[in-house]
């Protein structure tokens, strides 16, 4: 901005970021390419008024992220509405196994949703802590953003803000129909599209 002579204050761009990282993911699902049905599923810490809470997040055996949910808790019942929310996106598929590390509420999760809601029971769950090394190096990107902000002041601005990260992170990853990896000319002009406007 500063290119073209705009002095814009760090208060307007978080409420741009408030306001429009929300509709910026809306926008982007249904341009989302498929996955596979290998997942990694694995959570990190994220500071909200003073409190850790758990940013749940999932990649397919690509890198390519499935979904993510901000969850006051980390408990079955945090772990199975992460799950279902996973399991209901458009461009998931049922998976062959889901690797994630010891945390003992996943297996209990998962073994609810195959009873309840029909998932196979040919989905096998690994719980192995290396195995999840495509994750780990995945919360990197998302606690680069986190990290310099100090915490969010409420569940709900946290939650606007990491849709927003999420998202352009999916995009940077070229995780969007017709949009490749690393073509930066090409993510803008996607952006720009899905909003109507021109560059």
């Amino acid at each position: 901005m500063r290119e073209r002579s705009l002095q814009v204050d760090h208060s307007t761009i978080y409420r741009w970021v408030q306001c429009d990282a929300p509709e910026l993911e809306k926008r982007c699902r249904p341009h989302l390419a498929g996955t596979n049905d290998s997942w990694r599923v694995d959570e990190t810490y994220v500071k909200v008024k003073g409190v850790w809470m758990y940013l749940y997040r999932a990649l397919d055996s690509q890198g390519n992220t499935l979904e993510f949910h901000l969850s006051a808790t980390r408990d079955t019942q945090a772990a199975k509405s992460f799950f279902l929310k996973a399991l209901g996106a458009s461009h998931t598929v049922t998976p062959r196994v889901i690797t994630v590390d010891k945390n003992a509420a996943y297996p209990k999760a998962l073994q609810e949703i195959q009873t309840t809601r029909g998932l196979p029971e040919t989905c096998e769950l690994r719980q192995c802590k290396y195995l999840n090394n495509l994750i780990e190096q995945d919360h990197r990107f998302i606690k680069r953003l986190v990290k310099p902000g100090l915490g969010f002041f409420s569940f709900q601005t946290a939650w606007r803000t990491l849709q927003g990260y999420e998202v352009m992170n999916m995009i940077r990853k070229g995780q969007m129909q017709g949009v490749r990896k690393g073509g930066g000319l090409g993510q803008v002009t996607f952006i720009a599209e899905l909003f109507g406007m021109t560059i």
